[in-house]
């Protein structure tokens, strides 16, 4: 029906992204600098999958679950950065329906599976700090595996509930898309319905996306951040807390500006704003990932030098 509306008033069934098209004299420079960040991002998680996928020192719960958000992030970020370098540099922004409906569904579930992984990721840590003797019995293979299926589970059921929420919508007035992907609130402003109903059931769909995970996150950091104020040793106690809080402040930067667009009323909307709020879920959290939770780690960084060391050492038994 939606599809059929959405033909019959354009002509094409096309939709236009205005991605940043308002800022023309910038698009170029903007172009290189987002590339420059979505090779660092890539390189970034590519090595963390790499080093934890081939170094057995490493076959931890803490970078199984460490390889998995680097997996989901490289997926994350080529569902949305490729196509958004495009409208840089191409004349014809046209989306058709499908592909917008398409990348609307990755994204969702890929991002709502990244929200969830980072809550388990928290979970593990203070099983870690706060019950350190019974760790490897609670944070089992089993349970780990059994954690990151539910997590993934949950993020591609609900983003193809979603997705489908929103595409059933007739589309029969602008075919402008005021934004650099087909994110829900700009797709939904598209929508000549009455979209209160969606509206609700997005809300509450992103409660339980977002706020949930943020929420234990912050409550398993409050349990950990007590049991390292019992560390005697202030060196150690200083570490922890550096570690901690690198944690917290990226998990509140990317649930905070997920919070910001998608917990709010239609009426609330200002799609400039927020196509610039995107940025930094969509580009900047991506590529600190690899900083906080795996480069600037001690034992990834050890690693890192051993694989190295073989790659090297099998190179010239290989030119030998």
């Amino acid at each position: 029906m939606a599809l059929m509306e959405w033909n019959h008033s354009n002509g094409t069934g096309d939709f236009v992204m205005l991605g940043f098209s308002n800022l023309p004299e910038y698009e170029i420079l903007l172009f290189w600098i987002f590339l420059a960040m979505h090779l660092v991002t890539l390189s970034g998680h590519l090595i963390t999958v790499v080093v934890t996928l081939v170094d057995p020192t490493l076959y931890t719960p803490m970078y199984f679950f460490l390889h998995n958000l680097s997996s989901i992030e490289i997926c994350y970020t080529l569902v949305i950065v490729p196509k958004m370098l495009t409208y840089f540099l191409a004349n014809s922004r046209k989306v058709s329906l499908p592909e917008c409906a398409v990348q609307m569904y990755f994204f969702i579930a890929l991002g709502t599976s990244e929200c969830f992984l980072l809550a388990v990721m928290a979970y593990d840590r203070y099983v870690a700090i706060c019950n350190p003797l019974c760790y490897t019995i609670i944070m089992n293979r089993t349970l780990c595996l059994q954690l990151l299926v539910v997590v993934c589970a949950t993020g591609f059921v609900l983003s193809l509930a979603l997705t489908a929420l929103i595409f059933r919508l007739p589309f029969c007035g602008s075919h402008e898309i005021n934004h650099f992907f087909c994110d829900i609130p700009p797709v939904l402003f598209l929508a000549c319905s009455d979209t209160h109903t969606d509206e609700i059931l997005v809300f509450v769909a992103c409660l339980l996306a977002l706020l949930v995970p943020f929420l234990l996150i912050l409550a398993s950091y409050v349990f950990i951040a007590n049991a390292i104020l019992r560390i005697q040793c202030s060196q150690g106690r200083k570490k922890a807390f550096s570690t901690c809080a690198a944690h917290l402040v990226v998990a509140v930067l990317h649930y905070g500006c997920a919070i910001f667009i998608y917990i709010r009323p239609k009426a609330s909307y200002s799609l400039e704003q927020d196509k610039v709020v995107s940025l930094i879920y969509t580009n900047v959290t991506p590529m600190l990932y690899p900083m906080i939770y795996s480069l600037r780690n001690k034992e990834v960084k050890v690693a890192f030098k051993r694989v190295r060391g073989r790659k090297i050492s099998f190179q010239k038994s290989v030119n030998f």
